[in-house]
């Protein structure tokens, strides 16, 4: 993760409650995104029988009619939930998992990591004594973690050497435990920007379009079809310059704007969608201008900024916790008084995103605190004036649609069966989306920590 690096551096028929076909209709894909193939990787692992798997626990979130169930039974077959009631007896044949006093929730997305990154050892020179294999071997550990934390699905936003679709194909191959993976490759911005490797002598760590540096139209274009060619299922570009990098300024547009157009419109050629890395106002309403599918941090959010991301239906993902939860101590006195000058008004604008109506998908930037910890999120979010079920739905729907994920979101049927217990009430207190206790991916259960 290129620019992490440099931060771095300084079916039962029945009269029960059902969640029907309106749930897979509110997340259907657009024709192009259907369309969508990257590189090959290996099927998700298989469900744990072809039998029929019934969970019943006391309670589950409607995330779409935005309500609490009481006395679920999810009924799932070959990976996928074929039906959810309310009030059933225990089912006359197949399996049953009884999870008791927990609630269900749709399996969680969080579409800012950074798998293979952590602010931690000798981070500052890491990219000069690394590979991307370090990467990846740091990634196994970093995925199981967040896995275990009810995130069964999310988009690594950046990476050095591709580890972030090694990280896929081992998860997806059944090798090593964690979420889905939507990666990024190389994040893509100019030659001395946020993506870039800064600071040491001239011949160190020279890059080009493959591995993300580009400059003009021309290789910006090249940049987006390497990451496509060598695994990448969405772009990220990094519009303006950054908290944890050398740039002096915090928020100064980097890819320009004719850059940034081109970005966006190769990767939506091929049916991707382009997040963008993004503080400064000039910035993020240069990169909303070109069409980017989403806005990462978002920290100087003008009102025209505003309007015109509610106008074009781009998503926020705004990271927020980190803001108080990163180690400043840890950080260089530079990188320090750039987020300290920054993070007051990224509170602001958050707020205001909220209240202006602009949608969220759910971020956490994890890797610049530890990994495990990306459900701190939701309780900044509410505190910033989301309504708990709302926060959810960021983590779900929203998210779905943003990741291209069209066939999770919901406990609805016909969806993957990715399925989190929780314990406690998270429409009452969101901060039950942190106790974590059973996680079930793709129809086999990969976390029961209840003992």
């Amino acid at each position: 993760m290129r620019e992490f690096a440099l931060a771095a551096r300084f079916a039962l028929a029945a009269p029960f409650a059902v969640i029907g076909s309106a749930a897979c209709r509110a997340i259907e894909p657009s024709n192009r995104a259907d369309l969508v193939r990257r590189a090959p990787v290996s099927s998700p692992a298989p469900a744990e029988s072809a039998e029929t798997v019934s969970i019943h626990a006391a309670h589950a979130v409607d995330v779409i009619a935005g309500k609490l169930l009481d006395d679920v039974w999810v009924a799932i077959e070959d990976g996928r939930i074929v039906a959810l009631r309310t009030g059933l007896e225990r089912p006359p044949d197949g399996r049953v998992i009884e999870l008791g006093d927990v609630t269900l929730v749709p399996g969680l997305f969080d579409c800012h990591v950074h798998l293979t990154g952590s602010l931690d050892g000798d981070y500052v020179n890491r990219s000069v004594h690394e590979t991307a294999i370090d990467g990846a071997l740091r990634g196994v550990r970093n995925a199981r973690v967040t896995l275990a934390a009810g995130f069964t699905t999310v988009r690594n936003v950046g990476c050095e050497g591709f580890a972030d679709v090694a990280l896929l194909r081992a998860i997806e191959r059944g090798d090593i435990v964690g979420p889905d993976i939507v990666p990024c490759g190389h994040s893509i911005g100019i030659t001395g920007g946020h993506a870039d490797e800064t600071g040491f002598r001239q011949g160190v760590l020279e890059s080009g379009p493959e591995a993300g540096i580009a400059d003009g139209p021309d290789e910006c274009r090249k940049a987006v079809r390497a990451q496509l060619k060598y695994g990448a299922q969405a772009i990220k570009c990094v519009a303006t310059a950054g908290v944890l990098s050398f740039e002096a300024s915090v928020g100064a547009q980097q890819l320009a704007d004719d850059e940034l157009v081109a970005i966006v419109d190769e990767a939506h050629r091929h049916g991707v969608k382009v997040a963008a890395h993004a503080h400064g106002a000039d910035g993020i309403l240069a990169a909303v201008k070109a069409g980017v599918d989403s806005i990462e941090h978002g920290s100087m959010l003008t009102s025209e900024a505003l309007d015109l991301m509610k106008s074009k239906g781009t998503f926020l993902v705004p990271t927020a916790f980190l803001r108080r939860r990163v180690d400043m101590a840890h950080l260089a006195p530079p990188q320090r008084a750039k987020a300290e000058s920054i993070f007051p008004a990224a509170e602001a604008s958050l707020r205001d995103a909220i209240a202006g109506g602009v949608r969220i998908a759910y971020g956490t930037d994890a890797a610049v605190y530890p990994h495990g910890e990306n459900a701190r999120e939701f309780a900044v979010l509410v505190e910033a004036g989301m309504a708990p079920i709302d926060a959810l739905r960021a983590a779900t729907l929203n998210a779905a649609e943003l990741c291209q994920k069209p066939d999770r979101g919901a406990l609805s049927p016909g969806l993957r069966a990715d399925i989190v217990a929780v314990r406690g009430n998270p429409l009452a207190d969101v901060q039950a989306l942190e106790r974590v206790v059973w996680v079930m991916r793709a129809g086999s259960v990969a976390i029961d920590a209840r003992r």
